[in-house]
């Protein structure tokens, strides 16, 4: 397992679907549901301790380690963020997750260079879409290579968990993709796009777009050796998303608000989304998209445009 998202290892497909079912029935001892602490019938005083070694007790206990607050009677605050890990395992202290983390990352980020330096000197320009399920990226990719018309030469890596779904969709403008199933796994790493790579036969000076598996949280920590990262941000999922999930917009270089068509159906405040990227982000660009109506792709394949000559001009400069 993955300390840094949690993520399960080993599972990996590059160009093939996974197989098998996997059984919705819980295994023993796994939770079943959600139930409070303390319910509103309680007979409990709020300030009475639970005796000593009982569950209360121990649960208790793990609550004030995770940081909880109390604002009122009956409402708590547990933020496992806190500490230098900013995250929680069972079985695990922070300095063990943080030792883990460094390693995992360390060997993600130099196998990152790696990647990045093989791309740079073919002139390839990389782009990591990330976003939550939903966002519309697949849609925005084939509107994306259905307006370069082939003037480009592109190609496509698809991360998803199962399936071949999103990559079919894909070869059906033309363009190549290989799919990366990643069993568990809940983002891409560098070994993956590594180990996809020699697989696609690229052409110099051309577009790589990698679709990442539908995440807000893991593939922020993950570098694949991309040029930029591209975070989608759809209409459909509330304005407060960089704010919940700030490390993906801070990692980001490129908004695309996406699904701008569906607005004056929603109750959705577009200024307010901005804001709030902003505030996670101030050097964040934004383009309002959408592959249905059209609106953002001009200006998008401007952005595009513009990377392309620059890694033409660091592939010649090499």
């Amino acid at each position: 397992m993955c300390t840094v998202c949690g993520c399960g290892t080993g599972e990996t497909r590059i160009g093939a679907l996974g197989g098998g079912k996997t059984s919705a029935r819980p295994g023993p001892g796994a939770t079943r549901a959600w139930r409070p602490l303390a319910g509103p019938d309680t007979t409990a005083r709020p300030d009475a301790a639970p005796p000593s070694g009982s569950a209360s007790a121990t649960t208790a206990t793990r609550i004030a380690a995770a940081g909880e607050t109390t604002a009122q009677p009956g409402h708590h605050h547990l933020d496992f963020g806190t500490g230098p890990a900013r995250a929680h395992a069972p079985g695990l202290s922070q300095g063990q997750m943080l030792k883990i983390e460094r390693d995992i990352l360390g060997k993600n980020n130099a196998r990152a260079a790696e990647n990045r330096a093989w791309l740079r000197a073919r002139g390839i320009f990389a782009l990591n879409l990330v976003s939550s399920p939903g966002s519309g990226k697949t849609s925005l990719l084939v509107r994306t290579l259905q307006a370069l018309g082939g003037r480009v030469p592109a190609a496509v890596i698809e991360g998803d968990q199962q399936t071949e779904f999103d990559a079919e969709r894909i070869r059906a403008t033309g363009a190549p993709a290989l799919q990366i199933n990643t069993g568990k796994g809940c983002h891409l790493d560098a070994d993956m796009v590594a180990r996809a790579l020699p697989r696609m036969a690229l052409a110099d000076g051309s577009l790589l777009l990698i679709e990442n598996v539908g995440n807000l949280v893991c593939p922020a920590a993950f570098d694949l050796g991309e040029a930029h990262k591209v975070a989608i941000l759809s209409v459909t999922e509330g304005e407060d998303k960089p704010l919940k999930y700030p490390d993906m917009f801070a990692a980001a270089d490129l908004m695309l608000l996406n699904k701008v068509d569906l607005l004056p159906y929603l109750r959705f405040d577009t200024a307010r989304a901005i804001d709030y990227a902003l505030r996670v982000n101030p050097r964040l660009r934004v383009i309002r998209s959408s592959a249905t109506s059209g609106e953002g792709i001009d200006e998008w394949l401007a952005w595009i445009d513009a990377g392309l000559a620059a890694a033409h001009a660091s592939a010649r400069r090499a």
